[in-house]
């Protein structure tokens, strides 16, 4: 199996849903399997640590989940523009990787939640590319052959899947074209790790 490592970080639930609906896109390529795994939150207080297991979702990331992916899509909510602190201080601690060139060649999507329309998605898409140029990640984005990626109203770029969550007092599920706009990057990204893996 083609094991497309979906990793993530969510902490109202938007971009966990995002997530599941990748896996989704990936699982309908044939002989692709899709991997859910997410990162600890970042504490104000040093002496605060994580639990070594989350309570509840996917199992956090570990390097090996990195190594032996054949793909990856790495998903944030938006944190002013920019990808959240819990996945950039995880991304922060992959020199090992980066120094022997374990994710060089494979392809790799982005994807994010905010809460308004104009919240940043584009910007924080392409804040989470920029560590994943420097890994050798070949990117994915969704092209406009998608069709819902112009009859969108909410969510969607051609440089990965976005949502618009709404406020934590009213949140909105994924609507019917950013959910297709998911499912179409776990697809595009499955399909183009069949192609790039030895």
């Amino acid at each position: 199996m083609t094991e497309i490592l979906i990793l993530y970080y969510s902490r109202n639930g938007s971009t966990a849903a995002m997530a599941r609906h990748i896996a989704r896109g990936v699982a309908s390529v044939e002989g692709c399997n899709a991997r859910l795994r997410t990162v600890p939150p970042v504490s104000a207080e040093t002496e605060a640590v994580a639990p070594a297991v989350p309570e509840s979702g996917a199992p956090y990331c570990e390097a090996a989940d990195l190594r032996d992916c054949a793909g990856l899509a790495l998903g944030s909510p938006t944190r002013f523009g920019n990808m959240a602190a819990p996945l950039k201080y995880f991304l922060d601690g992959t020199s090992g990787l980066w120094l022997s060139g374990a994710l060089a060649g494979k392809p790799a999507a982005v994807f994010t939640s905010t809460s308004t329309l104009h919240g940043g998605q584009e910007s924080t898409l392409l804040s989470m590319m920029l560590p994943l140029l420097h890994h050798g990640m070949l990117l994915v984005g969704l092209p406009y052959t998608e069709p819902a990626l112009s009859s969108t109203q909410s969510g969607g770029t051609p440089y990965g899947a976005s949502h618009v969550a709404g406020t934590a007092g009213a949140p909105r599920k994924p609507d019917a074209q950013e959910i297709a706009l998911c499912e179409a990057l776990g697809r595009r990204l499955a399909w183009a790790a069949t192609r790039l893996a030895p």
